[in-house]
């Protein structure tokens, strides 16, 4: 996948990452603005999960989006 989650996608991936890493605030997701290394560096620090884990998890997350904006 891309290193960026693209513009007009973020708002609604950022929302999906919500969902799912909670503990994650709406500044953090501000500051790392659909950068996924930026992204995946916050995950780790708060949850302590695995970097493979983790993009695995944002690639799923961003094939499921592409194929509803598909429809």
């Amino acid at each position: 996948m891309d290193s960026n989650i693209t513009k007009g996608n973020w708002k609604i991936f950022k929302g999906k990452v919500q969902s799912r890493w909670g503990k994650l605030t709406n500044d953090e997701l501000d500051v790392a603005e659909g950068n996924r290394e930026q992204l995946v560096g916050l995950v780790q620090k708060r949850y302590g999960e695995a970097k493979d884990a983790i993009e695995k998890e944002l690639d799923d997350m961003e094939r499921q989006s592409d194929e509803m904006n598909e429809r």
